[in-house]
């Protein structure tokens, strides 16, 4: 459903020697599990700088796992993506019908609550203008010493996911946080659909 997208390199496992050939540093260990939304919330997630820490980390998340007693979880190992986290998503709107969401993602979603919204499906200057309507437009476009994040494949990435509910009526959300875009490209490193 998400082929089109961008996605950061990752591999889902259950035991370690499934994934103990990983060579790629930094990255990130996230539990994953359909009782869990918020991974942080339990010292679900780490980011491993090196291969020496590799199984250290995946073995924590193990405990983590078995102590809130997740059966149904894998850990999900992905590269580690520099830049700024946003959230892209689609909510069925009981009026309006399908609409798409642009904000800041990650940890700060919820807290800084900064997001447009467009009825399904959108063009690209359309994202221009929801781009606009975000106070943290600032740090997308260049702020200080920040250099600008690739902005081209936000719009791209948000008018693909708006396209999304005319091939897949059945969508009745969709979570995409974090999309991290830096100067180079923005990858999907995490998703959630919920269907009808």
């Amino acid at each position: 459903m998400l082929k089109n997208l961008n996605w950061a390199k990752q591999n889902l496992s259950k035991k370690f020697s499934d994934v103990s050939n990983w060579g790629t540093f930094p990255c990130v260990l996230k539990i994953t599990s359909n009782r869990v939304l918020h991974k942080t919330d339990i010292g679900g997630v780490k980011i491993v700088y090196a291969k020496s820490d590799f199984e250290k980390a995946y073995n924590e998340l193990i405990k983590v796992i078995k102590l809130k007693r997740l059966n149904d979880a894998k850990i999900l190992i992905r590269e580690y993506v520099d830049g700024k986290e946003l959230i892209l998503g689609i909510k069925k709107d009981e009026v309006f019908g399908h609409i798409v969401l642009l904000g800041m993602g990650g940890v700060l979603t919820e807290l800084i609550d900064d997001v447009s919204i467009r009825k399904c499906p959108i063009e690209k200057e359309e994202v221009v203008k929801m781009i606009e309507e975000l106070k943290f437009k600032k740090l997308l476009y260049g702020y200080r010493d920040k250099s600008r994040v690739n902005v081209n494949s936000v719009i791209d990435a948000v008018v693909k996911v708006s396209n999304l509910p005319k091939k897949y009526p059945k969508i009745n959300e969709l979570d995409i946080n974090p999309f991290i875009v830096n100067s180079k490209e923005g990858k999907v490193c995490d998703a959630r659909i919920v269907l009808n």
